[in-house]
């Protein structure tokens, strides 16, 4: 069987899945799993609303006013505008969950779509929950499936399938017709390069916005009769952009039980290094002599000594361990203009050398290792804290730590409250209008 043909099957197989799911059906672990995922997704985005060019970004679409809110700001606009914008939120500050072995982020590339979706039209609570959890999935599958090649980013790529699987379920879409949709989501890829995050050029956040987009417009050609099971992915993601194992798609366990959630807001390849320095800073002080960070070679390049934005500092490790060891903290208050330009950090930064090492490179994809050594002090990480395989956090954690970011514990805790109960709701889209509501932060 050609590869094209074995993804079609594989294919045809998540439409019947998507389209047949049953919320009641679904495991307890995973509906919980669900939630708390959905109730993060919603607070980062909301705390990315706050960012100064998230608010001009916002202000520049202009868009118009309609049922679909953008959490955060107490506005609703159109769906399109909200599936977009709200992606480009939830992915802003780098807070936003994702999956070690899909390598990426699944709810950023379909929940905003979905969400926006959803205010619009009147589908039970549990619908909706079905739909978020189908673009979860069927994204995870593909990341899990798709080999990028090297220097490519996964953002607005292989989630595109994940967006158009959720909302061709909004859309009540058959078998058929969503497996045509996951289809048409496949054929929709962004080619983004990695270095566009190290450079700081935010059009990465905007290919999780076209990717959100681009899964609604996929679902409403297969929703039009016009779609066309091709097998398209095998090509587009599985040629141009590196390769696809179609036999990944089918079958396994529930991908979302495998997700991670951030505690610091930069790239997840940087995390453990962070944890391993805030060990270590009682012991060898703020303002160490020397520092090595021994790592895979996916966190490798990020050995930056430059940010000309604070997204490039995000993805600098020699920034992010300085100010973990100088500040203790790296959340969103530690890539303030004053922040970045801090002479201090910057010193420390140029000390900070990052090194690839074979033994923790052998150690990829199941870990993603780090060995930090500061004034002879050595601390390793096998994972971040707060992976599914390394001190994964529950939902009462997760619940703090997003109060404590976005500096409103309260909003957080009404957002979870919310959350749980919408699986139970007559009315999804009058739901998510209060959820918009009450997510506002002053």
């Amino acid at each position: 069987m050609s590869g094209a043909a074995e993804l079609r099957q594989a294919v045809g197989g998540l439409g019947r899945w998507v389209s047949e799911l049953s919320w009641a059906e679904v495991p307890a672990e995973v509906r919980e799993r669900l939630l708390v995922v959905l109730t993060d997704s919603i607070a980062v985005t909301a705390l990315g609303s706050r960012d100064p060019a998230q608010r001009a970004l916002v202000a520049a679409w202009d868009a118009p006013d309609g049922p679909s809110p953008l959490f955060g700001t107490g506005r609703a606009v159109a769906v399109d505008a909200a599936a977009w914008l709200n992606a480009v939120a939830a992915v802003r500050l780098e807070l936003d969950d994702g999956h070690r072995l899909a390598a990426g982020h699944p709810a950023a590339h379909g929940f905003p779509a979905v969400l926006a979706l959803a205010a619009r039209r009147g589908v039970r609570g549990a619908e909706l929950c079905c739909a978020l959890l189908a673009a979860y999935e069927v994204a995870a599958r593909f990341g899990r499936a798709t080999r990028l090649r090297p220097g490519t980013h996964p953002h607005g790529n292989w989630g595109v399938p994940g967006a158009a699987a959720g909302c061709a379920r909004l859309l009540g879409l058959g078998p058929a017709e969503t497996a045509a949709a996951i289809d048409a989501g496949g054929g929709l890829p962004v080619a983004g390069p990695f270095s566009a995050a190290l450079d700081g050029n935010p059009v990465r956040d905007a290919w999780v916005g076209a990717a959100n987009q681009s899964g609604l417009a996929a679902a409403r050609l297969a929703a039009s009769g016009a779609g066309q099971v091709t097998g398209v992915a095998a090509d587009a993601l599985g040629g141009l952009l590196g390769e696809l194992d179609p036999a990944v798609l089918t079958g396994g366990g529930w991908e979302v039980l495998g997700g991670y959630f951030k505690q610091h807001s930069s790239c997840s390849f940087t995390h453990a290094a962070i944890d391993a320095a805030l060990s270590v800073r009682e012991q060898v002080g703020p303002d160490p002599a020397e520092v090595l960070v021994e790592i895979h070679s996916l966190g490798a390049g990020l050995d930056r000594t430059s940010w000309p934005t604070p997204l490039a500092a995000r993805f600098s490790l020699p920034f992010v361990v300085a100010t973990a060891l100088r500040r203790g903290r790296v959340g969103p208050a530690e890539f303030s203009a004053a922040a970045l330009a801090d002479p201090g950090t910057a010193e420390l930064a140029r000390r900070v050398v990052v090194r690839e090492v074979p033994d923790l490179d052998a150690r990829l994809p199941a870990e993603r290792p780090v060995r930090l050594t500061a004034a002879g002090v050595v601390a390793e990480r096998p994972n971040p804290v707060g992976d599914a395989a390394f001190h994964p956090f529950s939902a009462a954690d997760r619940v703090r730590v997003l109060g404590e970011l976005l500096g409103a514990p309260e909003v957080v805790a009404g957002v979870r409250e919310r959350c749980a109960a919408l699986p139970d709701a007559v009315d999804a889209a009058a739901e998510l209008r209060a959820l918009g509501a009450s997510c506002q932060v002053r």
